[in-house]
């Protein structure tokens, strides 16, 4: 009984940080698009994306809680960023919608829940495997956008511009700053507070960088 109730009690702690962590990146995500606009950055991306730090919260849960609680924050949090302001943007025949959903949102923001996965190969050197598997989660999201703003929308190219090309001007003009910001500070954020444990990470275990 006492081993039911923990493993409850431990569902009830991870549905609850969860919830927590996609609460935070969806304030994070609307005060980086208020900055995004005060700055004028907006402008220069008027087909979407934003320079946002708003990926952090879904990484370090899953340095937290594992991949497979990742893949479920993350997913639910692709949803929100459908519901929360973006409809209005959907292509309205069903097989782009399909694509869109797919590559712009689900695919996207899924896979951040999923970095623990590319953190755990380096063992002890954990600071390094949370900077790496931040940084991987990210251009997983990036070729996403990428491969959407080719087969989707590259109506919008410039006249005489390879789509190809506009594709990757256009997404790794936000996408590479999003994944310096979300690689460095997450890997602040584990320095100064170790995902597992929640207690400071010793200098034993990040020795590493």
């Amino acid at each position: 009984m006492n081993s039911k109730t923990n493993k409850t009690n431990q569902r009830i702690y991870c549905i609850t940080e969860g919830a927590i962590m996609i609460a935070l990146s969806v304030v994070l995500e609307m005060v980086c698009h208020w900055l995004n606009e005060v700055t004028g950055i907006e402008a220069l991306l008027p087909f979407g994306g934003t320079i946002t730090v708003s990926m952090i919260p879904i990484v370090y849960y899953s340095y937290r809680r594992g991949a497979a609680w990742g893949i479920g924050v993350g997913f639910t949090y692709s949803l929100l960023q459908v519901v929360l302001g973006h409809l209005s943007y959907l292509p309205k025949d069903f097989g782009s919608l399909v694509l869109c959903l797919l590559l712009d949102y689900v695919i996207a923001f899924t896979i951040l829940g999923v970095a623990d996965l590319f953190a755990k190969p380096f063992g002890k050197k954990r600071l390094v495997g949370y900077c790496f598997g931040a940084i991987i989660v990210c251009i997983v999201r990036f070729v996403s956008s990428y491969l959407s703003g080719v087969i989707l929308w590259g109506s919008y190219a410039p006249e005489g511009m390879n789509v190809w090309l506009y594709s990757l001007i256009y997404n790794g003009s936000y996408m590479l700053p999003n994944t310096i910001l979300t690689a460095m500070f997450t890997v602040i954020i584990c320095a100064a507070l170790d995902p597992k444990t929640l207690r400071p990470m010793s200098k034993k275990q990040g020795n590493s960088l």
